[in-house]
């Protein structure tokens, strides 16, 4: 431990120049006494090290000296793929290890080169969450992320739109989608797909099970999602709408901003037909319903009949 805080010390006396022992002594939660202790013991290693007392003093490098040794630990290099992502990495049980091993990363690179990739961690910035969302909150996703990488069961308590259900499962992978955490596990039926968020207990196994070797995280998830989408949204209504509606419906979200894309050319009075994929036809006229008057339903006749009868009744509501 005190191996690798030193290396982490001399890492980031390098990439920030000047350090306090009370700034030290905060980034690694031990006591100033200690990071005098550690200073003293690079200095006796043969690190050029030297300190300046009283206001703007603290720490620092002898000018040109650089370390190319990175010693990256085991956490820092399962963390490895978080750099860039402070949220997500804290999300995990990473972030501390992220930031490390990126200190040591641009440590190990050339002044010039470091400056460079050192920029895109300051001008560029990861935010998953939607507008007007806030983060969930998943207090097991740590643990759940451990069960993942050591390959360990969970039985877990988790609570669906049919209530609550005990599940033993083995875990495969872990995915964030706007905003929202999800567990990809071996289960009952197979890979299945669970909100973390929805998760009410929780307890990681000493069993360990083997990952199939033929699956790919990436790829089932992505075929998962066109499947949902596809057994969502089973049926399609043609609909006419102006250029304002086209612009409301395609906020609406990704399955809608395709339709809009795909619609033909507009006619003469900037009125384009989309096709739009829908669950059912009542659940469509209360989304076309915030359209107002810049939609038109050309079919299926349910959808302009249900549509026609909420605009009459929010009419009735409204006179009265």
């Amino acid at each position: 431990m005190r191996a690798s805080r030193l290396l982490s010390i001399l890492i980031l006396l390098q990439l920030r120049g000047r350090m306090t022992a009370e700034a030290l002594a905060e980034e690694f939660e031990v006591s100033i006494r200690t990071v005098y202790r550690d200073v003293d013991a690079l200095s006796a290693a043969g690190v050029p090290v030297y300190g300046d007392r009283g206001p703007g003093g603290g720490f620092q490098l002898l000018d040109g000296y650089r370390t190319r040794l990175t010693g990256l630990a085991a956490d820092e290099a399962e963390a490895m793929f978080m750099i860039g992502m402070p949220g997500p990495a804290a999300a995990l049980g990473l972030g501390a290890a992220a930031a490390r091993a990126g200190g040591k990363l641009l440590a190990a690179l050339s002044p010039p080169v470091g400056e460079g990739a050192g920029r895109i961690g300051t001008r560029f910035h990861l935010d998953p969450v939607d507008w007007y969302h806030a983060d969930e909150a998943v207090p097991f996703l740590p643990a759940i992320a451990r069960a993942v990488l050591d390959q360990q069961a969970i039985e877990m308590t988790y609570e669906s739109w049919s209530g609550l259900r005990d599940w033993r499962v083995e875990p495969l992978g872990l995915v964030l989608k706007a905003g929202a955490w999800y567990l990809v596990a071996t289960a009952r039926r197979g890979v299945q797909t669970f909100r973390v968020s929805n998760i009410r207990t929780q307890q990681v196994t000493e069993d360990r099970f083997e990952r199939p070797a033929d699956f790919d995280l990436s790829s089932w998830w992505a075929a998962s999602l066109e499947r949902f989408e596809t057994e969502l949204r089973p049926a399609r209504a043609s609909i006419r709408l102006s250029a304002l509606g086209r612009r409301r419906l395609a906020e609406l979200g990704a399955y809608a901003a395709e339709a809009v894309a795909a619609a033909g050319a507009p006619d003469e009075n900037g009125w384009a037909i989309v096709s739009l994929p829908i669950e059912t036809a009542d659940k469509a006229a209360l989304t076309l319903l915030g359209l107002g008057p810049e939609v038109r339903v050309i079919e299926p006749v349910e959808l302009r009949d249900s549509l026609r009868d909420l605009a009459e009744q929010v009419m009735g509501m409204t006179a009265t």
